[in-house]
């Protein structure tokens, strides 16, 4: 068994931040019940509360946020389209197309760390 990092503790520098974004980047798709999938799990606790306390979220409408994360986190469309599942609908609302559903709202509230209430703002389709 691969031996993982058990000396996690709450974030509290840019350097850790990162050093925790390339760890999770690292176990992300860890299997369940492994370590590694509980390591996984804590490190998106920590990472959210960290950004939650140093992050301010800019004024733009939920489709602007999405695209903001997604370039923090070098996301394409695709992984948007693996995450919810319709590659079609992701590009409507990427597009302005269609409204975000309440199931894109979770999913990608959890995919990009970005608050649900951030994503439930109104904003214009077009």
């Amino acid at each position: 068994m691969k031996k993982i990092k058990s000396d996690w503790f709450l974030i509290g520098s840019e350097q850790e931040y990162e050093n925790a974004l390339a760890r999770y980047q690292q176990v992300k798709y860890a299997l369940p019940n492994t370590n590694e999938h509980r390591e996984k799990l804590l490190l998106a606790l920590l990472i959210a509360e960290y950004e939650e306390k140093t992050s301010d979220l800019p004024q733009v409408d939920p489709i602007e946020l999405i695209k903001i994360r997604m370039e923090d986190f070098g996301y394409k469309s695709v992984d948007l389209s693996n995450e919810y599942g319709d590659k079609g609908t992701i590009s409507k609302v990427l597009n302005y197309k269609q409204a975000l559903s309440l199931t894109m709202v979770r999913k990608f509230s959890k995919l990009l760390h970005i608050p649900a209430d951030a994503l439930i703002a109104e904003y214009e389709l077009r």
